[in-house]
């Protein structure tokens, strides 16, 4: 039986000192949580399930624990006073874009919530942008007006005064226990499917970065799609520490368990010190779930082999990660052999590499049991189909241009800056979600290298119709 050794720092001696190891008790093939939404629509947000789950421990933060009730009671309340705002007495913003600007805490849910719950299309913000790029998203994204955690007001007052939009903080009490709000039962209901839910801006590779408008049912597709891919279930705990801008952390690391009654703990931001103590730790609930960028993976390998250097400390280390995590995930950028061969000594773990795009959501998994490729992003994921698109198509090492399609009617709606008024986003009706990859494709599996940044953008894949997208001459390709 392994016990803690010394470790080589105090809080995490004092997290798992003298503590005996117990197996995961979950298991990749159990049956997914099956507990009825209280919204009977198929691709209503993940709100909608919250009361299904009410008691259940759904975010760990540096504030403390929060339940789903209280996540929905907050955001119930928060969405009202956005009514109240904007003058929507009927409680419907009909999808008026929500600026917010929250921690990675609590009351980054309660904003993207009490956004949908209101009918609204949440803009997620990043702290880390500067004044100019947060009022270019503002702008960009016509948003009727902003939330703000108490932290972030000072940063937002000038731009939102320069743009003439309302700034609603947060209020102090989301990090606490929720009173029951009157009504929590009677939500309106709505036709969730086609209805804008989210915006998330693309990186700006090759210009200024472009909105991507998702739909609730894109949104739907593209969890249910990763639930069903990775296992997930409400027993799951996931470990949290990248920025909620991008899909990666909002789509993948917290609608995921949440939509299950799962728990996320959250970290403000990444520290590799706390990322071992977490993955480690001894305290309940336990991490048994972790996803993180390549370079996220590549720190936390360069803080381990300065940090636990005895061989003993190493053994309990890779005990720990076998016995306790059942699932690990790389993503977002080509991870280099390595890292995965490295992180696999580490740990016992071969990272599972996946593909998405801000673009078109995610489309591609390595498989959960079985064996996975080093250099390849897996195949298609539940709803998505792909074609390789090449003159030489069994030529190996050359560049394939990879069509990634979904059965969705209206997949996409791209951001207009001249034609479309505030709150109206022009429909594109479209045939192929498209995306150029590099691939020296191993059979069945898809390698990527490169992705372009686009005028014209998709959004997540759904089953019920198709989408299409050209993307510019790859650099890759002749």
């Amino acid at each position: 039986m392994l016990r803690h050794p010394v470790m080589s720092f105090p809080r995490l001696l004092c997290a798992v000192a003298s503590q005996r190891l117990a197996p995961w008790r979950g298991s990749g093939s159990s049956p997914l949580h099956t507990t009825p939404a209280v919204c009977a629509d198929e691709s209503a947000p993940v709100y909608t399930r919250a009361l299904a789950f009410a008691d259940r421990i759904a975010l760990v933060d540096q504030h403390g624990q929060h339940t789903y009730r209280d996540l929905y009671n907050h955001s119930l309340r928060l969405s009202r006073e956005l009514c109240r705002l904007l003058e929507r007495a009927d409680g419907d913003l009909q999808e008026e874009r929500v600026s917010f600007l929250c921690s990675n805490d609590v009351s980054y849910v309660v904003a993207q919530w009490a956004s949908w719950m209101g009918g609204g299309i949440a803009v997620p913000l990043y702290r880390k942008h500067p004044q100019a790029e947060l009022e270019y998203f503002i702008r960009d994204s016509r948003s009727a007006v902003v939330l703000a955690s108490q932290e972030y007001l000072e940063l937002l007052r000038p731009v939102v005064r320069k743009l003439g939009v309302p700034l609603l903080p947060l209020p102090p009490t989301v990090y606490g226990t929720a009173p029951e709000e009157p009504g929590a039962w009677g939500m309106p209901e709505r036709n969730w499917r086609d209805r804008g839910a989210m915006i998330i801006y693309t990186s700006g590779t090759t210009g200024r970065p472009k909105g991507v408008l998702s739909t609730h049912g894109n949104i739907r597709a593209m969890v249910t799609g990763l639930v069903h891919k990775w296992a997930w279930s409400k027993d799951d705990v996931i470990l949290h520490v990248l920025p909620l801008h991008h899909v990666h952390g909002v789509v993948n690391k917290l609608l995921c368990p949440l939509w299950v009654g799962a728990t996320c703990v959250m970290l403000p931001e990444f520290s590799a010190q706390l990322v071992w103590e977490k993955l480690l730790g001894g305290e309940s609930p336990r991490i048994n779930v972790f996803m993180a960028v390549p370079t996220i993976y590549a720190k936390l390998v360069d803080y381990y082999d300065r940090r636990f250097t005895l061989p003993h400390v190493q053994a309990f280390i890779r005990a720990v990660c076998e016995q306790r995590i059942r699932l690990m995930v790389s993503g977002s950028a080509a991870l280099p052999l390595p890292v995965l061969e490295r992180w696999q000594g580490i740990t016992g773990h071969t990272l599972l590499e996946r593909y998405g795009m801000t673009e078109i959501g995610m489309a591609l998994s390595n498989p959960l049991t079985a064996p996975r490729v080093p250099g390849s992003v897996g195949t298609p994921l539940p709803a998505v189909e792909v074609r390789i698109v090449s003159e030489n198509p069994k030529k190996e090492g050359c560049p394939y241009v990879l069509h990634a399609e979904g059965n969705e009617r209206e997949t996409q709606r791209s951001l207009s800056r001249t034609q479309c008024p505030p709150a109206a986003p022009v429909r594109q009706r479209t045939n192929a979600a498209r995306r150029k990859v590099a691939a020296g494709l191993h059979p069945g599996t898809s390698s990527v290298a490169e992705a372009a940044d686009t005028p014209r953008l998709v959004s997540g894949l759904e089953p019920g119709g198709r989408g299409e997208h050209s993307f510019p001459p790859s650099p890759l390709q002749s």
